[in-house]
């Protein structure tokens, strides 16, 4: 199998993926995007040979642009240019789950100051206000009162990316002081673990701690639908325990799964892999039967 690695910087999690494709004996071209230049017809040079492509950018903006180009060129990508766009935006996000009957948080979008205080003062507070773009945790905010709505909401409307003029608004879900993080792949679950933190925000870049879980039937039934609704593929799914149910607020399409394979006994990198082969094997058989 050979396998090209999208990337701009080598982190761990690369770096425990990487180590298992080569102890297999795969050949991996690593592809730092930076470098490249993509022709509206023919692929760059560094994709020659490859069955299939892992996107690892951290960018957004690369990860959508090249994985419609390498759609266009006809070369496998994980995860695909539809996966990645519903994941990489909230709003998309939060309807691709909602329209699957996915049990998500009540969220709001509006474009105006005045139409996202409106949607504040019906939801009450604490409510969230997210960015559509963004990933960590980052300019997030939870506002628990009036004042803060109408200095944050400014703030906001002052920036200069359009994308900060989109006000995604969500009800605030309280949590037993955690959330969890699945790693599926097509739905299948590969490991789950709980991110604890005494913050609102519970992160694995924020600092949570990190524990084994063990998910029920509902919440693998959950992940399925989740990953389903936005095309499948290697995913992060986020779910939160509501009572005697979840709530799935996000799907993840470049998932970091460092934290995750120190938390939980399965070796984490190995079942990506594991899948990688599967698909591989079945792009190479539908091509023989398509030939």
């Amino acid at each position: 199998m050979h396998i090209g690695l999208l990337y701009s910087r080598i982190r761990r999690d690369e770096k425990l993926l990487l180590n298992e494709l080569r102890e297999r004996g795969h050949e991996v071209t690593k592809i730092d995007v930076r470098k490249e230049q993509f022709d509206l017809t023919e692929p760059p040079a560094a994709f020659d040979g490859v069955d299939i492509v892992v996107d690892r950018c951290l960018a957004t903006s690369r990860s959508l642009y090249i994985t419609r180009f390498l759609q266009s060129y006809g070369i496998p990508v994980v995860n695909s240019h539809e996966t990645a766009d519903i994941c990489a935006d909230k709003a998309k996000n939060s309807l691709a789950l909602a329209d699957a009957g996915v049990p998500t948080p009540n969220t709001k979008v509006a474009f105006t100051v005045e139409s996202a205080m409106e949607i504040v003062e019906e939801f009450g507070y604490p409510c969230v206000l997210k960015p559509v773009v963004g990933s960590w945790g980052r300019l997030m905010a939870k506002i628990d009162s009036e004042a803060a709505a109408e200095a944050i909401l400014e703030h906001k409307a002052t920036l200069g990316n359009y994308e900060h003029k989109v006000f995604y608004i969500q009800e605030f879900v309280e949590k037993p002081g955690r959330d969890i993080r699945v790693l599926a792949v097509d739905g299948e679950p590969i490991a789950a673990m709980t991110r604890t933190s005494d913050h609102w925000l519970t992160n694995a870049a924020k600092g949570a701690d990190a524990e084994a879980f063990e998910l029920d039937d509902r919440a693998k039934e959950l992940v399925k639908q989740a990953s389903d609704a936005v095309g499948g593929g290697l995913l992060g799914v986020d779910l939160m325990e509501t009572g005697d149910d979840y709530t799935v607020h996000e799907v993840n399409h470049t998932v970091e799964f460092k934290a995750l394979n120190d938390a939980v006994d399965v070796d984490v990198p190995a079942k990506v892999v594991d899948w990688l082969e599967t698909k591989v094997d079945g792009e190479k058989t539908l091509a023989e039967v398509s030939a």
